[in-house]
């Protein structure tokens, strides 16, 4: 398992990478965020500090 970003709900703020503890959200498009799922260790971080709850499991 793990989080996945909606592109078209993030607002670009980044308070998901900031508290990543693995490191693996990056910067794309337009300052969005991605979350690369073969390095995520499913600590759901990224997902409670999302102001607009635009993280999900997959």
């Amino acid at each position: 398992m793990a989080y996945r970003i909606d592109e078209n709900e993030c607002i670009a703020c980044g308070a998901c990478e900031s508290v990543c503890p693995v490191e693996c959200i990056s910067e794309v498009d337009d300052g969005k965020r991605r979350i690369d799922e073969d390095a995520c260790i499913d600590c759901g971080s990224c997902a409670a500090e999302c102001p607009v709850d635009c993280i999900s499991q997959v």
